[in-house]
């Protein structure tokens, strides 16, 4: 059975070693028949969250405010799978993906347990080091505080300028992981 899967692509490079990343998984995904959706979060407008709990109210636009969540709400419902695919920042995720990840919990706010909408996933992280340890233990609690599975991960290090990725086995990785998911 085919599968709805989002990626959201944190990396402000358009053709950086993020992207190779995503670029492989959805090969591997379009290749068993799933549907892919990317957002490039760099490329669009999206504010920070207010903190202010006023989502939730309008299913159709859970956030109060408007922005191109907008767009992504839509998707992020119907996804079976979201993949975090973002560079390595100060030992985290970049600020494009957080600010796009803390906005998700308008959708959350839908539900009056704000119990999160159950979702499979994986992260796909470029860095230019091997220091992944603070980011992969927030990944990891992120999975377990939202109830979701994850799928696994495919951490590229020593790759710190762009196509320093090229021919290094993550890619191959990023695409079978794409490819092995099952319906």
């Amino acid at each position: 059975m085919p599968r709805k899967i989002l990626i959201l692509n944190g990396s402000p490079r358009k053709n950086g070693n993020t992207q190779e990343l995503v670029e492989a998984f959805t090969r591997g995904a379009d290749r068993a028949g799933h549907t892919v959706t990317v957002f490039s979060l760099d490329t669009m407008n999206i504010h920070p969250c207010k903190g202010c709990l006023g989502g939730g109210r309008d299913p159709s636009h859970p956030c109060v405010q408007r922005d191109d969540m907008d767009r992504i709400y839509p998707v992020y419902r119907e996804a079976d799978i979201v993949i975090l695919a973002t560079p390595l920042y100060y030992w985290s995720v970049t600020g494009q993906f957080k600010a796009a990840f803390d906005r998700l919990f308008a959708v959350t706010e839908c539900d009056p347990e704000y119990k999160a909408p159950f979702k499979q996933s994986a992260l796909l992280m470029a860095a230019g080091s091997q220091e992944f340890e603070e980011v992969t233990y927030w990944y990891d609690h992120l999975m377990k505080h939202l109830g979701w599975q994850s799928i696994g991960k495919v951490l590229c290090g020593d790759v710190l300028l762009t196509g320093d990725i090229k021919g290094r086995s993550e890619l191959a990785d990023a695409e079978k992981m794409g490819a092995s998911i099952g319906g």
